[in-house]
């Protein structure tokens, strides 16, 4: 059973750091592409970042501006997601979800945790 699990998320104040982790399990992880998505109530869902760890290839919506990155920890089958600089308008629940196959990245994510809150303050 395919199993990703965030924590990380909280209240910080503008120009804060913030650091997310998404534990996986339950699946061969260099298979995926692990993605970190947002969502706020009553907009769409947006990818944050993507990472497949095989090849160590990221990808990062046009937002971040250099502001976030991306890892992955092979050994403990875990993504992160490091948010610097943060902004009120990062505020939002944040998931982590996995896609398969690796090389078609994570347009199309099978698996999705349950979302941490990251709330940033002005």
């Amino acid at each position: 059973e395919v199993q990703l699990v965030e924590s990380g998320g909280g209240l910080v104040q503008a120009g804060g750091s913030l650091r997310l982790s998404c534990a996986a399990s339950g699946f061969t992880f260099d298979d995926y592409a692990i993605g970190w998505f947002r969502q706020v109530p009553g907009k769409e869902r947006e990818m944050v970042s993507c990472i497949t760890s095989r090849d160590g290839s990221t990808y990062y919506g046009n937002f971040v501006y250099g502001r976030f990155t991306t890892s992955s920890d092979n050994a403990k089958n875990t993504v992160y997601l490091q948010m610097n600089s943060l902004k009120p308008e990062d505020t939002a629940v944040y998931y982590c979800a996995a896609a398969y196959p690796y090389y078609q990245g994570c347009s199309i994510p099978s698996s999705w945790g349950q979302g941490t809150q990251v709330t940033v303050s002005s």
